[in-house]
């Protein structure tokens, strides 16, 4: 496509999207105010009888006018938005790091659906350069000195490659592509998909990468924050499986902050959701936390496989057990984990480790469930975030130690400096 014809294609639908969205919660309100003051009328019919009902329907045809009236503005709005597609100058939203930040977010949140209603904001999983997607036919030409040995990074739920440079620090990439002799690739994808649909892109992505590198591909590390870890492993199933050639070059997975087990939060707003249902008043909410994307719901439990899905009621209470998939034979696998607490011992830090995944996930191990990983081959980090290990000095020391020539050394849980606390 045009890079003009993308842009404005780009712009309308977010367009398009802020107005429909903006409509949907306007529609949600109206729908709270009709239960309560149903609820309303029936205590005062309940006293005064028959008399209340004129008052109930001069009552429900404002309100219904009212809500009807503010639902088309909000389509006027995006209607309006919609114009700035033809203003000239404007880059193309899915280019910039700002605008790509917006459409990630959309994407973790409602990706699947944007898939089918607004494909253009659902752009497939592709390899960027300076924010632009390469395919891996023509990425060896645009690499600068394409090596044997490569590192491919996989940023997680909401967010682009743009991701790793947190705080404007230089990337984990733009660092280990000068520290080690290796070429570090960035991809980008829909992370609303189902984290099985991602692993088979990432599996064609690689396979490509693969048969078109212009010199032989020698080794492959795969650093994944998050969800992208989920969806490293995920490929690397499928690609045993089938016996591909890219998945034998594999040489290391290192997982930041990833799920393994499954994330607390989206645990919780399953189980809110279910709640919220039950009440007319809170029903619009439970309708909003139930269009969350297949990727969200897929950190419930960690899924990494169609299997777990099926004949199954997303929204259904009862618990599945999801298919184990094994870590990949011939690879050493890494982890790193955190908590905000400074002790790992706080109690508020076993509750909510890092804020959005838990300890015990990251690293793969809990009563019911243990993954395999090596203790030895893993690092805790105390007083940081999930989004810390996005761009950390201990994480980069551990990365250049596990992906570097020389043999890997035991690495302890450390306390960040104030500068690292982000």
């Amino acid at each position: 496509m045009v890079e003009s014809m993308r842009r404005r294609a780009e712009i309308r639908a977010l367009a398009h999207l802020a107005g429909d969205e903006l409509g949907g919660a306007i529609d949600g309100i109206g729908t709270m105010h009709r239960a309560v003051s149903d609820h309303v009328f029936a205590a005062v019919s309940w006293g005064i009888g028959p008399a209340a009902r004129p008052v109930k329907t001069v009552h429900d045809a404002i309100t219904s006018g009212v809500y009807r009236v503010a639902s088309a503005g909000a389509a006027a709005v995006g209607s309006v938005a919609e114009l700035a597609a033809e203003l000239p100058g404007l880059p193309t939203p899915s280019r910039t790091v700002y605008g790509s930040g917006l459409i990630a977010t959309l994407q973790g949140l409602i990706g699947d659906n944007l898939e089918q209603e607004r494909p253009i904001l659902a752009s497939p999983m592709t390899f960027r350069v300076d924010g632009k997607p390469v395919g891996p036919r023509g990425l060896g030409a645009v690499v600068a000195n394409p090596r044997p040995r490569i590192v491919v990074f996989l940023h997680g739920l909401v967010e682009t490659e743009h991701a790793w440079r947190l705080g404007g620090r230089p990337s984990y990439a733009e660092r280990l592509d000068s520290d080690l002799d290796r070429t570090t690739l960035m991809v980008r994808y829909n992370s609303g998909l189902r984290i099985a649909e991602n692993a088979r892109q990432l599996d064609t992505l690689l396979r490509e990468l693969f048969a078109h590198w212009p010199v032989e591909v020698q080794e492959i590390a795969l650093v994944c924050h998050s969800m992208g870890g989920l969806i490293a492993r995920g490929a690397c199933h499928e690609a045993d499986g089938e016996q591909q050639d890219w998945v034998r070059r594999v040489r290391q997975i290192v997982c930041l902050g990833s799920p393994h087990l499954g994330a607390p939060l989206e645990q919780f707003v399953h189980y809110a959701s279910a709640v919220l249902d039950q009440v007319p008043e809170t029903r619009p909410f439970a309708r909003l936390l139930r269009r969350r994307s297949a990727g969200i719901r897929d950190l419930r439990q960690g899924s990494l496989v169609d299997e777990d899905w099926q004949d199954l009621d997303v929204d259904t209470l009862r618990r599945k057990a999801i298919q184990e998939v094994p870590l990949l034979s011939g690879a050493d696998h890494y982890f790193v984990t955190a908590s905000i607490t400074r002790s790992p011992r706080h109690p508020l830090g076993r509750l909510i480790g890092d804020g959005l995944v838990l300890p015990s996930s990251g690293s793969g191990r809990n009563r019911a469930r243990r993954l395999g990983f090596d203790d030895a081959n893993g690092l805790h980090l105390t007083g940081a975030n999930h989004f810390s290990l996005l761009n950390h000095e201990a994480v980069y020391s551990a990365l250049r130690n596990w992906l570097g020539d020389w043999p890997a050394v035991s690495i302890t849980s450390t306390t960040p400096s104030r500068g690292d606390e982000s």
